[in-house]
């Protein structure tokens, strides 16, 4: 607690811990978080070096300023699905570096607050889990079929964003998802763009404040596995903006970002990766119901004696979307989905923007079920 005399307060910050290490506390501080911890809970006081020797820690309170290296230092010692909570009502002197990699392999999520009670960091008040009514939503990576299905479900959420935004390097796949998505968006009415990214390092930012006016973004969802696509992501936020990580950065990966908006505003960095029987489920429920339609992001199909082409496929980036392998079929070359438009029984199947349809399926099932049973 560097430089701040300030009375904090823990709310229920601290209640149900086993064990609390302080490190850099003074005597009202102390006072405050044995109060705030009960009798069952044993506080111990170390030095910074003493402390990040002991962790990781469930969850770590960095109250007051301090400088970035002390706050990186705070994101390395916290476990997984940890919380990082900056208590603090001062910027930081600079960015800090962290490793991204962890907010989507480990579930690590950097919060904070501004304000006295400690405690108010927590909770549905100050973190949202969903895209931000009426906002502006980016979606990073929009050329792939992760990028493409953000993009979707934003368009057909009922209390959804005004206006999403989609955004990638190659020009030639983004082309593939403004046509399949652009339907979409006028069938809902709602706005959306689909822009090319230069390679300049501002080039996202550019893009979004000039369509809100300078304020940035509500939500940024990153579905390329970079480093510098989270970096230009997090320089495209409003400063109560949530930036979620939505691809395999490795876990080693450390970017430089601006942390004073998650305690000054409430921004939010967090990010996800694989899910729950119970997600899936839901999925497959707004499937049928008509919410989500997942066959748009379908480039391409084969048979089973493809898998291992397919693998490489996906390598290469050979298709604008997602690959399925019908492991039941024989005799069916990888194909890409708008190879097919031209086939003469399965071409008139497919919707009109040209994206896979049941009817579809069910022909190429019929046809090489066909071709698999012995004359």
């Amino acid at each position: 607690m560097p430089d701040d005399p300030r009375a904090y307060t823990f709310g229920d910050a601290l209640a149900g811990a086993a064990e609390i290490v302080v490190s850099g506390s003074t005597p009202a501080l102390m006072a405050a978080i044995r109060t705030a911890a009960g009798p069952r809970a044993s506080v111990v006081e170390r030095d910074l070096d003493a402390a990040v020797a002991a962790g990781p820690y469930d969850d770590v309170i960095a109250i007051g300023r301090h400088d970035p290296d002390t706050v990186a230092m705070a994101g390395d010692v916290v476990g997984f699905r940890g919380t990082i909570n900056l208590a603090s009502s001062e910027p930081l002197s600079g960015p800090v570096e962290i490793d991204v990699g962890r907010l989507h392999y480990h579930y690590v999520a950097w919060l904070g607050t501004n304000g006295l009670d400690v405690s108010a960091a927590y909770g549905e008040a100050r973190n949202r889990a969903e895209i931000r009514p009426g906002g502006v939503t980016v979606v990073v990576g929009a050329a792939g079929p992760m990028g493409q299905m953000h993009i979707e479900r934003a368009l057909a959420m009922t209390d959804g964003p005004r206006l999403v935004v989609g955004v990638d390097l190659d020009a030639e796949r983004l082309s593939a998802a403004r046509t399949k998505l652009t339907p979409v968006a006028q069938a809902r009415g709602r706005e959306l763009r689909i822009d090319a990214l230069g390679r300049e390092p501002d080039a996202l930012a550019t893009i979004v404040r000039g369509l809100t006016d300078g304020r940035g973004a509500d939500d940024v969802i990153v579905t390329a596995p970079s480093g510098a696509a989270v970096a230009s992501a997090a320089a495209a936020m409003a400063p109560d903006g949530m930036l979620v990580l939505f691809a395999g950065v490795p876990v080693g990966t450390r970017v430089a970002l601006d942390l004073s908006p998650v305690f000054l505003h409430g921004a939010q960095y967090t990010g996800t990766s694989g899910s729950r029987i119970a997600d899936q489920a839901l999925v497959v429920t707004k499937t049928m119901a008509g919410e989500l339609e997942p066959r748009r992001a379908l480039a391409a199909v084969g048979g089973m004696e493809t898998a291992a082409e397919a693998l490489q496929a996906l390598v290469d980036g050979r298709y604008p979307g997602k690959i399925v392998i019908f492991p039941q079929l024989t005799g069916l070359p990888l194909t890409a989905v708008a190879d097919l438009a031209t086939d003469p029984e399965i071409g008139p199947l497919l919707a009109p923007d040209g994206s896979w349809t049941s009817a579809a399926e069910r022909a190429l099932f019929a046809r090489h079920t066909r071709s698999a049973v012995p004359t």
